[in-house]
């Protein structure tokens, strides 16, 4: 199977996912990888990077070479990939099993880490990924 791309912060979206997101595209894709990710049967490759992934494919703030949301959106971004990456020890550009992302992310990642791993999104303040990473840590 063709390894799935994401950029190191949707490792902890894909967890909180309730189906908002930018545009019926963006969260169609968001939706369908995040179905493979929660399926406990499904294992698969995927390739961490910081950057475009399968997501941003869709989503109608990719521009030619960055996220165009806003003037600071792809530091923003950028620096959401590095935390995540950072914080569970991968290594950019390599490709991991699915079951060892999710086991990692269970292991080192607490709620409260999303104050920090996650400052300036959006979404944060809508609680559901506080709530998807809390829901991972009581299904080990």
């Amino acid at each position: 199977m063709k390894a799935v791309v994401l950029r190191g912060h949707h490792l902890l979206c894909v967890h909180g996912f309730q189906g908002m997101g930018y545009s019926p595209a963006f969260i169609e894709k968001m939706a369908a990888i995040v179905q493979e990710i929660r399926d406990p049967e499904r294992d698969f490759p995927i390739r961490v990077v910081r950057g475009f992934d399968d997501t941003c494919m869709a989503c109608p703030n990719k521009g030619e070479e960055k996220c165009v949301a806003g003037p600071e959106s792809e530091e923003h971004v950028q620096r959401l990939d590095r935390n995540v990456i950072e914080h569970l020890g991968l290594v950019e550009g390599s490709t991991y099993v699915k079951s060892q992302l999710v086991a990692l992310t269970r292991e080192r990642v607490q709620p409260d880490d999303l104050e920090r791993l996650c400052d300036g999104c959006s979404w944060l303040s809508y609680g559901v990924c506080k709530t998807g990473i809390a829901r991972l840590k009581e299904e080990a």
